[in-house]
């Protein structure tokens, strides 16, 4: 199945020049560069009708950043996230906030995503 919507593509460039803060931390200090684990993460990345904000595709695990804005729309949220579980994805969901205000925090919460045999081989 083909996940790729061309259509986006102008839109997912633009977003990745136009980062929010959180996104620009999470990428400098996690997942920029295989960094974390040696896995390799993609920004702004299309799947079918979404741009989501951080893919590992090796673990078919996105990463969301919700800011304010998301308290407004958390329905659109709930069936992008399912749509996406649909196609095999693990959707986590982590405030832009708790990314600026303690981007250590963070990256532990994300390595209890990472299976132990990638832990093991990054020892």
């Amino acid at each position: 199945m083909n996940t790729y919507n061309k259509h986006l593509k102008h839109n997912a460039r633009k977003l990745r020049n136009e980062s929010t803060p959180g996104e620009a931390i999470l990428w400098k200090y996690v997942l920029r560069g295989k960094g974390f684990y040696g896995l390799q993460f993609n920004r702004q990345f299309i799947i079918e009708n979404y741009i989501v904000d951080f893919i590992c595709r090796e673990l078919k695990l996105i990463i969301e950043l919700d800011g304010k804005y998301h308290d407004q729309i958390t329905r659109e949220d709930e069936i992008r996230d399912n749509r996406l579980k649909e196609l095999g994805y693990q959707v986590i969901r982590i405030p832009e906030k708790l990314v600026i205000d303690d981007v250590n925090a963070v990256y532990h919460y994300l390595k209890r995503f990472v299976p132990n045999e990638i832990l093991d081989r990054n020892k």
